[in-house]
């Protein structure tokens, strides 16, 4: 149950923040609600990243913390761990790339290890049930 905990704080950390860094962006950027549409703006860039993170966080924080109460086998915690750090690979690929307009390794290796490592989430729920 201790890495499920440490994974799910990372993911709060994360989204909070995110949250943070928005704010701060809108303060320097002087741009209280909306945004600016450039794949190069800054707001732009933290906007996206924190979107993103919240699409997906709550569902991921949800399955990792059911499965880790019931004595998860070493792939799921393995699933669990590489799920989180696909998710802030993923922040990292749309904040610190100069622009968002050009695909980059992070941003894809941080999308594809969320979605396989968590439909391999969903997979062990599932397995638990049968």
């Amino acid at each position: 149950m201790k890495v499920a905990l440490i994974c799910i704080a990372l993911l709060g950390f994360l989204v909070l923040v995110l949250g943070l860094y928005v704010s701060i962006c809108r303060g320097k950027t002087e741009t209280i609600t909306g945004g600016i549409d450039a794949p190069d703006n800054v707001l732009n860039k933290a906007m996206r990243a924190h979107g993103n993170t919240v699409e997906f966080a709550p569902m991921l924080a949800i399955l990792i913390f059911v499965l880790g109460t019931t004595y998860p086998s070493t792939w799921v915690i393995w699933s669990m761990g590489l799920v989180t750090f696909s998710r802030y690979l993923i922040v990292a690929g749309l904040i610190f790339p100069e622009t968002m307009a050009k695909p980059n390794p992070m941003r894809l290796l941080g999308a594809l290890g969320t979605y396989v490592f968590g439909l391999a989430l969903c997979v062990a729920l599932v397995m638990k049930l049968l």
